[in-house]
């Protein structure tokens, strides 16, 4: 028997008890470390999640007016978990193994292989960064395939297709700005620069040894200074937008080149007043691509499942990983921790690059 986190209203977090699942055919694993989504999980703790306002209709592809689909209590969020397996009534998987899913903020789980997809973490790797294995990583991933295929079409061969040799700037320098510049960087990109306003997330990418650019007025100048195609072509070759604020889109548009693609990897909860298409967009000829990973790109579906996604980004892992777990991974508390610390992160009061739950202080959990 387990508990689940619970967004009871806006701004109300509990641990509520969980009902556990028959485990005929599946297996249990008990959380060792569930890491925190400071952008999307904060959207349902401050109510601003557009799920929670209108009624998803997936034949249309519309928001409409009706039922929320997501009305409070809001249970089972969270994308970012490491388990042990504690018992298992199937082959799929070893008692003993190390797994990565993503089943919530919860302190056990019973999952099916047919139901549920899981990751087993190599022996290699730090069960601490597999919080990124199972969906984080992937959605940083899918990224840069979309880059590659934006270049590339349907002939896309590796996922550095489309940052290699090439000038990449990455507009916000959160988890996800911080693992899609690390995945260009090793995927051989001539350069990479982060953008960000906030003057501790650069100092974080700069210990990570990413170059950084700080928000000015004339921060798209002294990009395209430095970047210099022709006379009349100038600015980064692609631009990955990974902050959930319209005028981070609005600069990405900015720092392109003539005919230069953004693709975008935020979520946004508000308007986009500050994103002026008659500009920019217009007069050099750019593009937006929304790379979720709900979907990859046309015609990859079958070579670049998520199960090859993540064996990605366990490479990944395997490079910058040690510089993950010392300078992006900030904060790790008790499950018993969790309501005040999302409470904390959504009110502003507290601040943290990755937070993660772990087990080391599970005893505190109330």
């Amino acid at each position: 028997m387990g508990d689940i986190l619970s967004i009871e209203a806006a701004g109300e977090i509990a641990w509520v008890p969980d009902t556990p699942r028959a485990i005929e055919g599946g297996f249990q694993v008990e959380t060792l470390y569930s890491g925190i989504s400071a952008g999307t999980e904060l959207t349902f703790v401050k109510g601003l999640n557009p799920w929670m306002h209108a009624s998803w209709n997936a034949v249309y592809g519309l928001f409409r007016p009706g039922q929320p689909s997501s009305p409070y209590p809001v249970r089972g969020f969270g994308y970012m978990q490491v388990g042990r397996v504690v018992a298992s009534n199937t082959t799929a998987v070893d008692k003993g193994a190390v797994v990565a899913m993503a089943y919530g903020h919860r302190t056990a789980y019973t999952a099916h292989p047919l139901n549920d997809r899981f990751v087993v973490l190599p022996d290699d790797l730090d069960p601490l960064l597999g919080i990124y294995v199972a969906h984080m990583g992937p959605i940083c991933a899918n990224g840069l395939l979309h880059a590659a295929h934006d270049l590339h079409g349907s002939h896309v061969q590796a996922l550095g297709d489309g940052v290699r040799g090439r000038r990449v700037a990455v507009t916000g320098a959160g988890v996800v700005g911080l693992l899609v510049a690390l995945f260009a960087e090793a995927l051989g990109a001539a350069e990479v620069v982060v953008v960000d306003e906030t003057a501790e997330r650069l100092r974080v990418a700069a210990a990570l040894g990413l170059r950084t650019l700080s928000v000015h007025e004339d921060t798209p100048v002294e990009l395209k200074k430095r970047w210099r195609h022709t006379q009349y072509d100038r600015g980064a070759d692609v631009v990955f937008q990974c902050r959930g604020q319209a005028r981070a889109l609005a600069l990405a548009l900015k720092l392109l080149r003539p005919q230069g693609t953004v693709i975008d990897l935020a979520f946004y909860t508000g308007g986009a007043e500050e994103v002026r298409l008659g500009e920019e967009f217009h007069h050099n000829g750019l593009s937006i691509r929304c790379a979720q990973i709900g979907r990859v790109p046309r015609g990859l579906a079958h070579a670049w499942d998520r199960e090859r996604l993540s064996h990605e980004t366990v490479a990944g892992l395997r490079i910058f990983g040690d510089a993950l777990r010392e300078h992006v991974i900030t904060d790790v508390v008790g499950f018993g921790q969790a309501p005040e610390l999302l409470a904390d992160l959504a009110a502003g009061r507290r601040h943290a690059v990755q937070a993660v739950l772990g087990d080391h202080v599970q005893d505190q959990r109330g």
